[in-house]
């Protein structure tokens, strides 16, 4: 039988080609002009790039920040009726506030890792988020709809339902080792976008992204 997670291992590697924070999301519906400008201040106008010189860029902005405010640009390309944001170095579309405002009018799936803090799922449609969580304890989710997406959580092996502290030890060592995977497995699971390395070959249309 094939490993559901195949295609998004990469994605668990220390350090591979999105290194050890970022974040994507995923718009259904939104051309990546429009979601730049979500992203971005007023008048946010985008220009294409390559994944190369998006990653020049943002290490470019990170030195001179040192850090703090994350990578300071996004990337978005067009992928089977969504829109793909890559946030190198940041994750603003998994935090809270940020999430309900990108998602207004629209529905949003995101992924953060943070190698160095907390990784984040999120769920969020027309301003709202529904479901949220750790990729590595799913049963602990937050949101307006915590059981929403619990069918496709199921397909790709996450357990939704509480559990006593030896059953939650053993769940914790299972989905530790690829929470990145199966956190992408299950977004592929709502969306029909798998995030695979391919993607990353194509144009990217690049703007910055407005502090909060």
């Amino acid at each position: 039988m094939a490993d559901p997670l195949a295609p998004f291992h990469w994605l668990d590697e220390h350090g591979d080609v999105l290194d050890d924070i970022f974040c994507v999301s995923f718009f259904r519906g939104l051309a990546p002009a429009d979601v730049l400008r979500r992203f971005g201040p007023d008048g946010t106008a985008g220009r294409e790039m390559s994944f190369a010189d998006l990653s020049e860029t943002v290490a470019e902005f990170v030195a001179s920040t040192s850090g703090g405010t994350g990578g300071g640009h996004v990337g978005v390309v067009r992928a089977n009726g969504w829109s793909v944001a890559v946030e190198l170095w940041g994750g603003h579309a998994t935090r809270r506030v940020r999430a309900a405002e990108l998602s207004r009018g629209c529905e949003m799936v995101a992924v953060s890792r943070h190698d160095y803090a907390e990784d984040r799922f999120v769920y969020a449609v027309d301003g709202a988020v529904l479901t949220s969580f750790i990729p590595h304890s799913p049963t602990e989710r937050g949101g307006g709809e915590p059981d929403r997406l619990n069918p496709a959580m199921h397909r790709v092996g996450m357990p939704t339902e509480p559990m006593d502290d030896d059953e939650w030890e053993a769940s914790w060592e299972r989905l530790y080792g690829h929470k990145i995977a199966r956190v992408f497995a299950l977004a592929a699971e709502v969306t029909g976008v798998p995030f695979t390395r391919d993607l990353l070959d194509s144009p990217l249309l690049v703007g910055p992204i407005a502090p909060r």
